[in-house]
């Protein structure tokens, strides 16, 4: 595999007692973003959607990547001690329990993976595979909080994208918003995955639009524009709300769900999709050895055909 490709890192500091720091450390493979957001006043941290390095052509893992995070954390004194995702992901490998043997921090998700798991139990065949109560520490309902260091945070259902995607709201001004919104100038995320819904989407994104106008948005990916070239993943409620592609100004959930699902029509299936959620159900573990000694997956054939036009 080829050396991990983990760009540059961008920070989001602090505004003060109650304000989190965050780190964003892009994934080149995949346009997502995993964070390490911290409590400047304890040095506790987290790691929010961490990458597992994966290469589809050769179904091989590879850490480098996860791990000049935690070599980064390390270096600025930040001690990890939640490993949190927000959904099991379509398009990279979680590496959550990766990270849950190498540091002995608590790994964590929201409780709607009990209903996701079950959906894939069907789609693969594989009806005793997947207990997230084994491989996940905790299961978030909605609503509920915790703390990182002396930093509150709230778990808020956010679905759509899946079923069961959650945002962390930590401190008094950032959340963690997933696969939800994008960037302002690219939109909001796909609802075209089994459980997904564009009308739910449409009701997490007013929900997220609900917090006060400050707050600072972290979102799940981007791959720029045309007229974009740099990454960029931190925006507002304020910018969300104002200029959003899709929903700035007020679009009526009517127009948004049209918009939607015909946008959806038109992508296609993350090329890890299929390999990932049979591990990302299980927090990124692999399935147990065979009789040989070796790890296998079980790619479902033709349960999503290919539209044609």
């Amino acid at each position: 595999m080829k050396e991990a490709e983990l760009s540059p890192h961008k920070q989001s500091h602090s505004r003060g007692t109650g304000s989190a720091d965050v780190v964003g450390f892009y994934d080149d493979d995949t346009g997502s973003i995993q964070y390490l957001v911290s409590d400047p006043q304890t040095g506790k941290g987290a790691l929010i959607d961490a990458v597992m390095g994966f290469d589809p052509a050769h179904a091989s893992i590879d850490p480098q990547g996860v791990s000049k995070i935690i070599e980064y954390a390390r270096d600025t004194n930040i001690d990890i001690s939640w490993i949190l995702d927000t959904h099991p992901h379509a398009d990279h490998l979680m590496a959550s329990w990766y990270l849950k043997q190498r540091l002995g921090a608590v790994n964590a998700i929201g409780e709607k993976v009990r209903d996701i798991a079950e959906l894939w139990r069907k789609l693969y065949h594989l009806p005793d595979a997947f207990r997230p109560e084994r491989d996940f520490d905790r299961l978030f309902g909605d609503g509920e909080t915790f703390k990182i260091g002396k930093l509150p945070v709230r778990v808020m259902l956010t679905p759509g994208h899946t079923l069961g995607s959650v945002t962390y709201v930590v401190g008094s001004d950032a959340a963690f918003v997933n696969d939800t919104f994008m960037q302002p100038d690219v939109g909001t995320a796909r609802a075209d995955f089994p459980g997904g819904s564009a009308g739910q989407l449409y009701d997490s994104l007013q929900s997220i639009l609900a917090l006060d106008d400050e707050t600072r948005l972290f979102v799940g990916h981007d791959y720029g524009t045309d007229s974009r070239t740099e990454p960029a993943w931190e925006s507002t409620v304020a910018e969300q709300h104002t200029s959003n592609a899709h929903i700035g100004g007020g679009t009526s959930k009517q127009n948004y769900v049209k918009q939607r699902d015909a946008r959806d029509k038109t992508l296609a299936l993350p090329d890890r999709m299929l390999h990932v959620l049979q591990m990302n159900l299980r927090a990124g573990r692999a399935p147990e050895p065979e009789s040989d000694g070796k790890r296998y997956l079980k790619i479902p054939l033709n349960r999503f055909p290919k539209e044609t036009a």
